[in-house]
């Protein structure tokens, strides 16, 4: 789901099928506006929200990062 939003709002200049989950988002071409709109759309997609503390580059930099932190605003929005 998280590569669908990638393929589906073009956020990199490059295809991120070539790219492992653990790869360096940055280093691939993500920008600061991409990044916001990454966070936008993990948001509308999984109905979450992101706090303050997860709002830092190390959130969004790999696949694996963003996979880790959307689990856990899912894991806390299933316990309340």
């Amino acid at each position: 789901m998280i590569r669908d939003i990638f393929r589906e709002g073009s956020i990199l200049p490059v295809d991120i099928a070539t790219l492992s989950d653990s790869a360096d988002l940055y280093a691939a071409g993500l920008t600061s506006h991409a990044t916001v709109n990454l966070m936008l759309s993990l948001e509308e997609k999984f109905d979450v929200e992101f706090p303050d503390r997860l709002l830092r580059r190390r959130t969004f930099e790999s696949i694996d990062a963003i996979k880790a932190a959307v689990g856990e605003l899912l894991d806390q929005k299933a316990a309340a």
